[in-house]
């Protein structure tokens, strides 16, 4: 049964394509046809290049090209460099999400940065993956996916760069075909050893480009998914392509994200049949979805827990605040669970469910209060695991823990920007502020709007608006979307 109530429905397509909007702006949505918004949120309202979360240039590392040549010294500099850079571009990022003008962008961004789950100590490699992800966020899967397999991040991580025809590794080529396109029990054993020959030779060079050292390549004969042909690694990412699991399972991923954990298999095979046929054209997929009635069922609003990183970046974009220090989304995202360039494994980030335990979710109630009253941040997050990573990951797991320690027990000061949010309810009635606020918040419309009369500051208009909003954000339903 489709939901009847049409601002209930514009707040639920402001979630999924993006972190939530204002009431003002789901106001001015209220008075256009579903494809005008929805082709607004497709094309964003920036021409602004895509490529703008940038924290480091290569020029700023001169003499930090080849480590066998460096000394002890300067190869402390150049960790201690990267571990300030990756806190940096995490931060840049996170304000980006909370200023675009394109969410759709950077939501699609988020969901392909759990996708192409990656962790690397180098923080210009990890700049370049996030750029090759936000550039072709919305546009053809294939472009993504062979400029994510080119990246010297990708190669890195996934042992690539070892990858020699006297020596194959397996590594990239089995986590190309169970993570990123066909997934797990659709490819065989023999399938990843033909794909790892075809993927030799594949490889970057000290300044991060993509390089193919044909010497290394193994240009024999190869038999891969029932074809044969002296493959290279552009042709199996084809041969990949080709195939209609990828696009089914590229869409069940998508529809897990965009619109329920529980997929509805029928929906999918419809969706991902659209989808090959379209040449894998991410945009038109996602229109596809937001356009659809089935899409607005009752059953599916608010039916998602937020991920951390949605639950954070949806307060601020509602309420503009400013931080004393930035870095302290940091330990907001680890004690909740998703630290940007973290993922947990290769798999990325589960979600659903295992977004909450008994810890989180108390904190996530929190989260409010203490950015709100500049409270004191008294949990600790538990450590990161390295399991992903060896060597210098290794290290720079342990630099990002001694960091994250030492915000234990401090005070978060934020000043809140209150004017713009206060300004979206200056026609609302008084009798009315406290529903119209919890319903411009939640995607569950079960909240007693007496209760929160009752404990609200009656002080004056600007007091009970803030403080109905803080008691609302508090509530275990803002945490659904």
């Amino acid at each position: 049964m489709a939901v009847v109530d049409q601002q209930l429905q514009l707040q639920h397509l402001a979630w999924r394509a993006g972190f939530g909007e204002t009431l003002p702006t789901i106001s001015d949505w209220d008075n256009k046809r579903r494809k005008e918004i929805v082709n607004k949120i497709l094309m964003g309202k920036s021409n602004k290049s895509v490529s703008d979360v940038i924290v480091v240039s290569d020029s700023e590392l001169p003499n930090f090209r080849r480590k066998k040549d460096m000394t002890a010294e300067e190869r402390k500099q150049l960790q201690q460099m990267n571990t300030q850079g990756i806190k940096d571009l995490n931060v840049s990022w996170l304000n980006t999400m909370i200023h675009s003008e394109h969410p759709l962008r950077e939501k699609m961004s988020l969901f392909w940065h759990g996708h192409f789950a990656c962790r690397t100590q180098n923080v210009l490699f990890n700049q370049q993956l996030l750029s090759v992800i936000r550039d072709n966020a919305l546009g053809e899967f294939g472009d993504l996916l062979s400029a994510v397999s080119k990246s010297p991040a990708m190669l890195e991580f996934l042992n690539n760069q070892q990858n020699r025809k006297q020596h194959p590794n397996e590594n990239f080529a089995r986590e190309v075909m169970e993570l990123f396109t066909l997934g797990r029990g659709n490819y065989t054993e023999y399938d990843v050893k033909e794909a790892a020959r075809a993927f030799t030779g594949w490889g970057y060079d000290a300044e991060g480009n993509f390089v193919f050292r044909d010497k290394q390549h193994d240009d024999d004969s190869k038999l891969f998914l029932g074809k044969q042909g002296k493959w290279n690694g552009d042709d199996i990412l084809k041969i990949l392509l080709d195939h209609p699991q990828t696009a089914t399972f590229i869409t069940r991923k998508i529809y897990r994200f965009f619109v329920s954990e529980t997929p509805d298999e029928e929906r999918i095979a419809e969706l991902s049949k659209k989808f090959y046929h379209s040449g894998y054209k991410i945009r038109t997929l996602m229109k596809e979805i937001f356009m659809s009635d089935w899409f607005y069922d009752s059953s599916l609003v608010g039916n998602k827990i937020k991920s951390p990183v949605e639950l954070l970046v949806g307060i601020r974009r509602t309420v503009p605040m400013d931080f004393e220090k930035e870095e302290v989304m940091l330990l907001f995202q680890r004690v909740l669970g998703q630290l940007l360039f973290y993922p947990p494994n290769v798999a990325g980030w589960p979600g659903g469910r295992n977004w909450i335990d008994s810890s989180s979710l108390m904190f996530r109630l929190r989260v409010p209060q203490v950015i709100f009253y500049s409270d004191v941040l008294n949990i600790k997050p538990k450590e990161l695991m390295a399991e992903m990573g060896d060597g210098n990951n290794y290290k720079m797991t342990l630099q990002i823990n001694e960091f994250l320690k030492k915000q234990y027990a401090k005070k978060v000061n934020a000043t809140i920007l209150w004017e713009s949010y206060l300004k979206g309810f200056e026609k609302v009635e008084r009798a009315s502020l406290a529903k119209a606020i919890a319903d411009s918040l939640l995607q569950n419309r079960n909240v007693n709007a007496v209760l929160l009369d009752k404990y609200a500051d009656s002080s004056n208009r600007e007091s009970y608006i803030k403080t109905i909003t803080i008691d609302v954000m508090s509530t275990p339903e803002y945490q659904l979307c």
